[in-house]
């Protein structure tokens, strides 16, 4: 389900990875939301970012490693997910984790006319809203790494001010093994860095502590979006 979100698979010498020299700069322009890769280096944080779909249970697990590791993470939710699981996105919440928009049905959002895009965004926030009292504070497209101008104008009509891309994606929804997930992040991430995961893969879930536990050993702290740009 969740693979449609991130680029096409370029072969082993892509195996991480967009570069962590991805812009830090927004993306800027009075009708549309603002687009933003990555944060500032000189922070000494990076942001562990999940697309919120797939089997409640290990999304479960993920839950309990970020509690046990006091790691925040922010979830790019998508709205029939959210529906499905109301009390999940409630504790995600509780434990002080930050939900963010994925579109509803997680379509390939570059096929979508003007309308279609506009609906895909509103019936996520509204699925947040029934959930946490909120559309979230960030929206992500699914089906493409990138936003068109069309996609961040309906963005910032929904209210949102920032779509939110990444910097390092270890195409952990290919299902490669955890030892491959957790060496692909690490090698590809830095101070600023947003990593793309996914909930829902069982190697992913089983990647996160290394993930956390490496990042750390390198002095960078896993925050959400929000404390990351906060720092911008």
């Amino acid at each position: 389900l969740m693979a449609a979100a991130a680029a096409p698979f370029l072969g082993a010498a892509a195996n991480a990875i967009t570069p962590a020299s991805a812009p830090s700069s927004r993306v800027s322009s009075p009708a549309a939301a603002d687009f933003v890769q990555r944060g500032k280096a000189g922070s000494s944080r990076f942001a562990l970012t999940f697309h919120g779909a797939g089997d409640p249970g290990l999304a479960t697990e993920v839950l309990a490693i970020a509690k046990q590791w006091r790691a925040h993470l922010t979830i790019f939710a998508v709205g029939t997910w959210v529906a499905a699981n109301p009390q999940l996105v409630k504790a995600f919440a509780a434990d002080h984790h930050e939900m963010a928009n994925h579109t509803q049905t997680h379509p390939a959002l570059r096929r979508l006319d003007r309308h279609g895009v506009a609906g895909e965004i509103s019936g996520c926030a509204a699925a947040l809203s029934a959930a946490i009292g909120n559309g979230g504070a960030w929206f992500r497209p699914s089906g493409t790494p990138t936003p068109t101008v069309m996609m961040r104008e309906e963005a910032r009509k929904a209210g949102y001010h920032t779509v939110v891309g990444y910097d390092v994606d270890p195409r952990d929804y290919q299902d490669p093994g955890p030892s491959t997930v957790v060496a692909r992040t690490l090698r590809a991430m830095s101070d600023g860095s947003i990593i793309s995961l996914h909930l829902g893969h069982r190697g992913t879930v089983d990647a996160l502590e290394p993930i956390i536990l490496g990042a750390r050993s390198r002095h960078l702290e896993p925050v959400t979006v929000s404390a990351l740009l906060s720092s911008n």
